[in-house]
């Protein structure tokens, strides 16, 4: 089954290339330091056996740490693709697709609140209650400690090189790889870890959380920024709360940003009409000079991105 999903897939990937070509020329897996493989369901070849096996196509039973007791106890759950993966560092996860006609989650009590979030590169967010979440920075606290050791790889590939050996078969080099590949994957699982804690607690207390439509790809040609842009995360963070509000019965919403940090929340007075000046980054506090309403600058940009959903 798995050679009749692969191309399944590579069916599905170039029919939805002719439909919307925003996404490019498929790319297909090619040999690297990691691997993946799917297959698909026919009658009983992907079943779970117990609370730590599982059973899987052309593999047979596999070992795993643990399974949900919700697969374990409900019936109605159907199994429909089984995905293993291989890390850069030769760890093995094992992902399964699930459908259900029953919700999978029962839904969370309403809370009769709504939050705005403004998205900025100094916190991870400012809400429209004014609360400033900061960002952890994890790529930066382990920046030269990963520097070093991606010196030492440079270092190795270029040794094995010199002597006409193969990186593949080059054992200094694959061990430093692993050194270097674990430092990556720590540093993605403290952020998932982080975010997916923020996400949680933002649909638990809020039944409206809207954010701003951001462009990641352009954000990303901002040199000066992009390092920071990608160390915060806001992408897998709005992945996160859409999912979990579909999950949990709450709404999520992007809006359009523009002007959001240009407009005063209390008169909506623009910066940079009447004479006056934009505001620039430099400029985290401000004073409307219509009302004279002293802002600080994101939590009335977040304020203003609430109010273009509510209003």
């Amino acid at each position: 089954m798995m050679l009749y999903a692969a191309l399944n897939f590579y069916r599905a990937s170039w029919n939805m290339f002719r439909k919307a070509h925003s996404a490019g020329i498929p790319r297909f897996h090619k040999k690297s330091d990691t691997q993946r493989y799917s297959t698909l369901k026919m009658t009983n070849n992907i079943r779970i056996i117990d609370r730590t096996h599982v059973k899987i196509p052309k593999v047979g039973q596999i070992r795993v740490t643990k399974i949900p007791d919700m697969l374990l106890n409900r019936t109605d759950i159907e199994i429909g693709i089984a995905t293993v993966k291989m890390d850069a560092v030769g760890r093995y996860s094992l992902s399964l697709t699930l459908g259900s006609d029953q919700a999978f989650k029962a839904e969370l009590p309403k809370t009769n609140s709504q939050v705005g979030i403004d998205v900025n590169v100094e916190n991870l967010y400012t809400d429209s209650f004014g609360m400033i979440v900061e960002n952890p920075r994890f790529y930066q606290k382990q920046r030269k400690l990963l520097q070093k050791e991606q010196r030492k790889l440079g270092k190795r590939a270029a040794r094995a090189k010199k002597e006409h050996r193969a990186l593949r078969t080059a054992k200094n080099y694959q061990k430093q790889r692993k050194v270097v590949a674990s430092i990556h994957r720590r540093i993605y699982n403290q952020r998932q870890n982080f975010l997916h804690h923020v996400s949680t607690t933002l649909i638990k207390n809020h039944d409206l959380v809207v954010v701003e439509k951001l462009q990641g790809k352009n954000l990303l040609k901002n040199h000066a920024l992009s390092q920071r842009i990608q160390d915060v995360g806001w992408g897998i963070l709005f992945e996160d709360l859409a999912y979990k509000a579909e999950l949990y019965g709450k709404q999520f919403v992007k809006v359009d940003p523009k002007m959001t940090t240009q407009t005063c929340h209390a008169c909506g007075f623009v910066m940079g009409r009447a004479g006056t000046l934009k505001l620039t980054l430099a400029d985290r506090k401000w004073t409307c000079p219509q009302c004279r309403t002293k802002h600080a600058r994101d939590h009335n940009a977040a304020i203003n991105i609430l109010n273009k959903a509510t209003v």
